[in-house]
């Protein structure tokens, strides 16, 4: 419930905040251009009649400027862009009117806020989000690179590509033209770079993984097929607090849940929705191809247990019979696989957060 008197909306960008106030005993509307220093947005609403509350729009500022506030005893909330509600008939659009349109919701108590992480946890998640994109940039430079052989009729069938036999095959490709040479070691050694940083990045989410405060989830959550040290590490750090979900409400978050159009009588799905987090969506559909194949626990699986509970060892491996049966089911009906897979990972975030609440 709003119960302070002044509400503060700031439309934060990068070089600018629009910020305006409203005085909720006089009415009266106070509006500013502030720079993005907090010591300078801090000492503007110290000047508004208070006590006061503020709110903005979580966005890749981060969330500095909630920490700042907060430890100046100002109530802050950042509003989840997407829960924003607007008016349809508004076709003007500017950063002063998104200020006093965040302004009123907060006093309307209409702000929708997102969960804000720790410290240690964003930088947790930082270090995840540097390891995806790492893992794109690998990606696309080894596309490059294949790219550049095919188009020299040269085409590796050695057997699988990017191990060491590959690797090998790759140190002893030569060409005349002195010019395709330099592009072919151009990419080669872009490739080994990517390759030596992907690396490092991986030990050192692994080393934290075995030792921070998301060790235990991560050790509960590996006990899923598809569900390894990086991957768990992963959920854990951008799911953050597992608590706020339920096992039907993870997978809308994730967007995993059929999109829909009902009204009166009428009722039409269409695709999921894709909202929420890109990344935690993309690692379950990644981990539920896992469960297509015959449940038997190998030595990987077993020594993952090894480091888990007895009760998340036997909620891991009933996860893992009841996801395969799944995949069974679906294939019989001749469900086309890309369908089924998003279905199984709808319930293997179900599955996992099961096991990220467990004390």
């Amino acid at each position: 419930m709003f119960i302070e008197r002044t509400s503060v909306g700031l439309d934060v960008y990068a070089r600018s905040v629009a910020a305006a106030a409203i005085d909720g005993v006089t009415g009266e509307l106070v509006q500013a251009r502030l720079t993005p220093a907090h010591d300078d947005i801090r000492s503007w609403i110290q000047q508004l009649p208070g006590p006061v509350a503020v709110t903005y729009e979580a966005g890749p500022t981060g969330f500095g400027l909630y920490r700042a506030l907060n430890a100046a005893g100002v109530r802050c909330e950042v509003a989840a862009p997407s829960k924003l509600q607007r008016p349809a008939g508004d076709r003007v659009k500017t950063d002063a009117k998104d200020a006093i349109h965040l302004a009123r919701l907060l006093r309307l108590d209409e702000i929708t806020p997102v969960v804000i992480p720790t410290v240690e946890q964003e930088s947790a998640r930082d270090l995840v989000r540097a390891r995806e994109d790492c893992r794109g940039d690998l990606m696309r430079a080894r596309h490059r690179l294949s790219k550049l052989l095919l188009r020299q009729g040269i085409v590796y069938s050695g057997g699988k590509a990017w191990t060491c036999t590959h690797e090998t095959w790759l140190r002893r490709r030569h060409f005349d033209p002195p010019t395709t040479q330099l592009a072919f070691e151009s990419d080669h050694d872009t490739v080994l770079a990517i390759t030596a940083r992907r690396d490092r990045l991986d030990a050192a989410i692994t080393t934290l993984a075995a030792d921070s405060e998301f060790t235990p989830i991560v050790q509960r959550l590996s006990c899923l097929r598809g569900i390894g040290t990086l991957t768990g590490f992963a959920l854990a750090v951008e799911i953050g607090d597992w608590h706020r979900f339920t096992g039907n409400s993870i997978g809308a978050f994730v967007g995993l849940v059929p999109s829909e159009h009902s009204s009166g009588t009428s009722r039409a799905q269409g695709p999921i929705t894709k909202t929420g987090n890109t990344h935690v969506r993309r690692l379950l559909v990644e981990a539920a191809w896992h469960h297509r194949t015959t449940y038997r626990p190998g030595k990987t699986m077993r020594d993952r247990w090894e480091l888990a509970p007895p009760a998340a060892r036997a909620r891991g491996d009933a996860g893992n019979r009841r996801l395969h049966a799944r995949w069974v089911a679906f294939n019989l009906r001749r469900k086309r696989p890309v369908i089924a897979n998003v279905a199984i990972a709808r319930e293997l975030a179900g599955w996992c957060w099961s096991l990220a609440i467990m004390d």
